[in-house]
């Protein structure tokens, strides 16, 4: 067996070296298509991030009773972070609700300190794993007897899950297409180098080679075209991504060390999974013939 495999190795070398234009042709495809695919992953982490984000905001707000009492609102608070649907709980005071209020609202200074107390409630700001626990923590608040009311952004939660599950879904979707696309075209041109050495897989026929002794020095050479391909594309990768990363400050995502070797890893994998993948394809649909 490890013979054989070596035996594979040596003729997916030789076969990639003596088909120098066919090999080229592939891995500058093989390149082309990793470039576009890595550059759609990187533009879809980036909006999975800000979509991540943006989920992360959303709170729960409920404004406190003011008879509520000190011991009632920190029990209130641990119980909310005893809550598997909570990531975090905030404490306003009714005085920082009231600075946050003139500072919101300037021109109002003067209605607001004309009142003979304090209108500003105390409140709890609940931060949730997933927006759509809003519902069950909107509804354990509106149980409680040191709440007063609670915030209702119900149809706003569900708008903004609406359109994130949409927009998921269709980078999902592009990337899925793209990804066929780019199969598509890569077992193509290895199809093109496999029938351009139609007399050399015919004369191994004729001679008794099996299938196997004739399909796997492709296979092996599509993994060569694939891998020359990641390491290529890789190569340009990095410092495209380090030119790209100061505009991605703008978004919640790190654009540095370790996205770029997540995406090396894709690269690679799928550099290696569709060269092999096409050859085989190729081969396999050459020798049913």
């Amino acid at each position: 067996m490890i013979a054989f495999v070596a035996f594979s190795l040596r003729r997916a070398w030789q076969g990639f070296r003596r088909n120098g234009l066919m090999s080229v042709a592939a891995t500058a495809t093989m390149v082309l298509m990793l470039v576009l695919l890595s550059g759609l992953i990187i533009l879809l982490t980036g909006l999975n991030a800000t979509l991540k984000s943006v989920e992360d905001q959303v709170q729960v707000v409920a404004s406190l009773r003011d008879s509520a009492s000190q011991s009632e609102i920190l029990d209130l608070q641990t119980s909310l972070r005893n809550m598997p649907q909570v990531s975090q709980v905030g404490y306003v005071s009714k005085d920082q609700a009231y600075n946050d209020f003139v500072a919101r609202h300037p021109d109002q200074v003067d209605v607001i300190k004309s009142l003979p107390n304090n209108p500003m409630p105390a409140s709890l700001r609940i931060n949730l794993r997933d927006p759509n626990d809003y519902v069950d923590v909107a509804a354990y608040l509106k149980n409680q007897p040191g709440v007063e009311r609670v915030l209702n952004i119900k149809q706003t939660v569900d708008q903004m899950v609406t359109v994130i599950n949409i927009l998921r879904a269709g980078g999902v979707a592009i990337l899925l297409v793209v990804g066929l696309i780019v199969l598509f075209i890569i077992v193509n041109t290895i199809r093109l180098a496999v029938v351009s050495r139609a007399d050399e897989i015919e004369i191994m026929r004729l001679v008794g080679a099996s299938d196997a002794f004739i399909r796997w020095p492709f296979v092996f050479e599509g993994a060569i075209v694939g891998l020359l391909g990641a390491v290529i594309t890789i190569g340009l990768l990095f410092p495209i991504t380090s030119f790209l990363s100061p505009y991605f400050k703008v978004l919640p995502v790190d654009a540095g060390i370790g996205v770029g070797q997540n995406i090396a890893l894709i690269v690679l994998g799928t550099g290696v999974g569709i060269g092999v993948l096409g050859s085989y394809l190729s081969v396999r649909s050459y020798l049913h013939r």
